[in-house]
Protein backbone atom coordinates (compact mmCIF):
# COMPACT_ATOMS: atom_id res chain seq x y z
CA UNK A 1 0.00 0.00 0.00
CA UNK A 2 2.73 2.28 1.00
CA UNK A 3 4.68 1.43 -2.57
CA UNK A 4 1.72 2.52 -4.13
CA UNK A 5 1.27 5.71 -2.73
CA UNK A 6 4.94 6.47 -2.97
CA UNK A 7 5.01 5.56 -6.99
CA UNK A 8 1.97 7.74 -7.25
CA UNK A 9 3.64 10.58 -5.97
CA UNK A 10 6.42 10.28 -8.06
CA UNK A 11 4.10 9.52 -11.33
CA UNK A 12 2.16 13.11 -10.14
CA UNK A 13 5.60 14.66 -10.13
CA UNK A 14 6.54 13.24 -13.41
CA UNK A 15 3.20 14.74 -14.91
CA UNK A 16 3.58 17.84 -13.28
CA UNK A 17 6.99 18.76 -14.62
CA UNK A 18 6.48 17.21 -18.26
CA UNK A 19 3.38 19.50 -18.16
CA UNK A 20 5.07 22.60 -17.20
CA UNK A 21 7.54 22.27 -19.86
CA UNK A 22 5.50 21.80 -22.64
CA UNK A 23 2.98 24.58 -21.27
CA UNK A 24 5.66 27.18 -21.24
CA UNK A 25 6.63 29.29 -24.00
CA UNK A 26 9.30 29.00 -25.92
CA UNK A 27 11.67 32.23 -26.23
CA UNK A 28 14.21 32.51 -28.32
CA UNK A 29 18.11 32.51 -26.46
CA UNK A 30 20.33 35.15 -26.98
CA UNK A 31 22.99 33.17 -25.01
CA UNK A 32 24.73 29.22 -25.21
CA UNK A 33 24.81 29.18 -21.62
CA UNK A 34 21.96 28.52 -19.32
CA UNK A 35 21.38 29.80 -15.53
CA UNK A 36 22.67 28.75 -13.01
CA UNK A 37 19.45 27.82 -10.93
CA UNK A 38 18.88 25.68 -13.96
CA UNK A 39 21.89 23.92 -13.03
CA UNK A 40 21.07 23.79 -9.46
CA UNK A 41 17.79 22.81 -10.04
CA UNK A 42 18.73 19.51 -12.46
CA UNK A 43 21.54 18.54 -9.38
CA UNK A 44 18.77 18.60 -6.60
CA UNK A 45 16.51 16.33 -8.86
CA UNK A 46 19.32 14.31 -9.78
CA UNK A 47 20.39 13.95 -6.29
CA UNK A 48 17.41 14.27 -4.74
CA UNK A 49 15.84 11.25 -6.72
CA UNK A 50 18.26 9.03 -6.56
CA UNK A 51 19.00 9.47 -3.17
CA UNK A 52 15.18 8.49 -2.54
CA UNK A 53 15.22 5.69 -4.83
CA UNK A 54 18.30 4.97 -2.90
CA UNK A 55 16.78 4.44 0.59
CA UNK A 56 13.66 2.61 -0.73
CA UNK A 57 16.05 0.35 -1.85
CA UNK A 58 18.19 0.11 1.04
CA UNK A 59 15.13 0.13 3.22
CA UNK A 60 13.82 -3.34 1.50
CA UNK A 61 17.18 -5.05 0.88
CA UNK A 62 18.62 -4.52 4.36
CA UNK A 63 15.32 -5.72 6.24
CA UNK A 64 15.26 -8.53 4.01
CA UNK A 65 19.08 -9.24 4.23
CA UNK A 66 18.71 -8.99 8.22
CA UNK A 67 16.05 -12.16 8.31
CA UNK A 68 18.10 -14.21 6.40
CA UNK A 69 21.03 -13.81 8.48
CA UNK A 70 19.21 -14.47 11.53
CA UNK A 71 18.03 -17.67 9.66
CA UNK A 72 21.19 -18.56 8.05
CA UNK A 73 24.82 -16.78 9.05
CA UNK A 74 26.61 -18.12 6.53
CA UNK A 75 24.71 -15.59 3.68
CA UNK A 76 26.01 -12.61 5.74
CA UNK A 77 28.47 -11.72 2.63
CA UNK A 78 25.90 -12.61 -0.19
CA UNK A 79 23.49 -10.15 1.76
CA UNK A 80 25.77 -7.19 1.91
CA UNK A 81 26.27 -6.99 -1.21
CA UNK A 82 23.05 -6.37 -2.43
CA UNK A 83 22.22 -3.49 0.01
CA UNK A 84 25.40 -2.13 -1.09
CA UNK A 85 24.29 -2.06 -4.78
CA UNK A 86 21.03 -0.52 -3.53
CA UNK A 87 23.59 1.89 -1.68
CA UNK A 88 25.33 2.51 -5.07
CA UNK A 89 22.56 4.62 -6.86
CA UNK A 90 22.60 7.58 -3.91
CA UNK A 91 26.55 7.65 -5.15
CA UNK A 92 25.79 7.76 -8.96
CA UNK A 93 23.36 10.05 -8.13
CA UNK A 94 26.13 12.54 -6.73
CA UNK A 95 28.21 11.88 -9.40
CA UNK A 96 25.45 12.75 -11.88
CA UNK A 97 25.00 16.03 -9.77
CA UNK A 98 27.91 16.79 -9.58
CA UNK A 99 28.24 16.31 -13.85
CA UNK A 100 25.47 18.66 -13.88
CA UNK A 101 27.03 21.73 -12.01
CA UNK A 102 30.71 21.14 -13.54
CA UNK A 103 29.22 21.40 -17.36
CA UNK A 104 30.01 25.18 -18.84
CA UNK A 105 27.80 26.60 -21.46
Amino acid sequence: MKQRLVLAVLAAMFLMFFTAALISPAHAQTTTSSSSGDKFLAAAIAFGLAAFGAGIGVGTSGSAAIAAVTEKAEVRTTALIFVVLAEAIAIYGFAIAFIILGQTG
